[in-house]
């Protein structure tokens, strides 16, 4: 069985090596060095670069996974490969978009069923990226299963670095919420989905606990054992046009459908377990690191 992964990033790095223990070949693209993409255990092609290599593994592909972003003209694996996407006999495709189609619904809730009415630039893309690609499922019949995923962490991309280095900040803005995945769980959702496929499916990825950002900030710093950044008021505080832009949207994101239909049973239900495993997993890479620089 063979995954073609079109943007290699860090989740589909969760994901390569929770299938290759099962057995998969995962093929995986990159814009930057193979290293990082062969060292989560895929087989690297450039892309762009190496077109026609990704195009034959799309011809033999079990799986299809898209997680590459939208850029300023579109989505860049539909503009390169719709044609060898259309023509794959892989019975499952699967299309990395956010829970930021939603926009801001003032701490409301949202599911799959809810109206998309982004509010950011990168919402807008995504929106129009999901479409696309529902008109090309449409068109050719194909597999399309579509994931809005939450904000993302897990180790290496989490607050202890920051918090450690003094950098971290708990930026208060009342009545801000943010729904988040680990990415274990993000794997274990795409694995699920792999071996039941459901044609035209949409799934929300998240945990059970959407809270504000500066309480999981706050937590952070007391599974770390520093001080508890100062509160920051949003409306007063210094911030980048791009840092401001993830504060937009306020809401909470519906996860039933992975349960229900996936049988999914999050390993990391809330922000409080999820950053413990985080840091956790960090400790032992630091310390694995430290005994291999000694050897």
């Amino acid at each position: 069985m063979k995954l073609v992964v079109l943007g290699h990033g860090y989740s589909a790095g969760f994901l390569t090596r929770l299938l290759v223990p099962r057995g998969w070949e995962v093929v995986g693209t990159t814009r930057e060095g193979k290293s990082r993409v062969a060292a989560d255990g895929a087989r690297p092609l450039h892309w762009p670069g190496e077109e026609e290599a990704v195009r034959s593994e799309l011809a033999s592909a079990d799986a299809i996974l898209i997680g590459a972003a939208p850029d300023e003209a579109g989505d860049p694996a539909l503009r390169d490969f719709a044609d060898a996407i259309a023509a794959s006999p892989a019975p499952w495709l699967g299309y990395l978009s956010t829970t930021g189609v939603y926009g801001d619904r003032d701490g409301g809730w949202v599911d799959e069923s809810s109206s998309l009415n982004p509010t950011t630039r990168r919402g807008r893309a995504r929106v129009t990226a999901e479409a696309d690609w529902q008109a090309l499922a449409l068109a050719h019949d194909l597999p399309l299963h579509i994931f809005r995923l939450a904000g993302i962490y897990g180790p290496g991309r989490g607050p202890f670095a920051k918090l450690r280095a003094g950098t971290a900040r708990r930026i208060v803005k009342p009545g801000q919420v943010f729904s988040r995945i680990h990415a274990e769980d993000i794997a274990q959702v795409l694995a699920a989905s792999i071996a039941r496929p459901d044609p035209g499916a949409i799934y929300n990825l998240c945990d059970d606990d959407p809270a504000p950002p500066q309480d999981v900030i706050a937590h952070a710093a007391e599974l770390l054992g520093v001080p508890v950044p100062e509160a920051e008021p949003f409306d007063t505080v210094g911030m980048t046009p791009m840092a401001r832009s993830f504060y937009a949207d306020s809401k909470r994101v519906r996860n039933d459908l992975i349960k229900r239909d996936l049988g999914v049973r999050l390993r990391y239900p809330d922000y409080r377990s999820g950053l413990a495993a985080v840091l956790a997993a960090e400790q032992a890479n630091r310390l694995a690191s430290r005994e291999t620089v000694g050897r």
